[in-house]
C-alpha cells in the first residue's frame, strides 16, 4: 500500500520496538496511533489507512478506535493542546469560567486553533481523572487544576512564550 504517510526512520524503530512487546499487531493499536499522532499532529484518513496497514486490520477498526478514545484527533491540534475537563466535577467547580477565559484569552472558540498554530483548546465531555484538582485542564498532557483566572492566563501566557 502507498499512504500518503509514512513513520520517520527514527518512528519507523519506535514502532518496531512497540510490536515487539505484543504478541498480535492488532494490539499495538493505541501506542501506534499514539506515535502516529505525536509525528503527524492529528491522525488523518491517510494515517489511520497507513496504521491499519502496519497492523493488517481493516481501516474500519482503527477509525473505531481513533473516534472512542478523546486523546486522539482526527483534526489538526495546536503545538500545545489544552484539554478543559468538561466533567461534573469540575462543571460544578467552574470549568465554564475556565472555558470562558480561554477564549478570551486566546481569541478562539472551542476546538480552534490559534492563527500562529501555537495552541488549540478543547473540551473534553469525559473526566480526566483529577477530581481533587477541579477545576482542571490537560495541558500538553499535563494535569493543572485548582484554577482561577489569574492562573489560567498566566499558563496561556507560558504557552504563548
Amino acid at each position: 500500500m502507498s499512504a500518503a504517510f509514512e513513520f520517520t526512520p527514527e518512528n519507523q524503530q519506535r514502532f518496531e520496538q512497540i510490536i515487539s512487546q505484543y504478541p498480535r499487531k492488532r494490539a499495538a493499536m493505541l501506542p501506534t496511533l499514539h506515535l502516529a499522532q505525536e509525528q503527524n499532529g492529528h491522525i488523518s484518513p491517510e494515517v489511520e489507512a497507513y496504521v491499519a496497514d502496519l497492523l493488517e486490520v481493516p481501516v474500519v477498526d482503527v477509525h473505531e478506535v481513533l473516534t472512542f478514545y478523546t486523546l486522539f484527533s482526527d483534526k489538526p491540534r495546536g503545538r500545545h493542546h489544552v484539554r478543559v475537563c468538561g466533567s461534573l466535577s469540575c462543571w460544578i467547580r467552574g470549568s465554564d469560567d475556565v472555558s470562558k477565559t480561554l477564549r478570551e484569552k486566546l481569541g478562539i472558540e472551542d476546538g480552534d486553533i490559534t492563527e500562529d498554530g501555537r495552541i488549540s483548546w478543547e473540551t473534553v465531555p469525559d473526566c480526566l481523572g483529577a477530581c481533587e484538582m477541579a477545576p482542571m485542564i490537560q495541558v500538553d498532557g499535563h494535569f493543572e487544576g485548582n484554577l482561577t483566572e489569574e492562573k489560567i492566563e498566566q499558563i496561556v501566557d507560558e504557552l504563548k512564550d
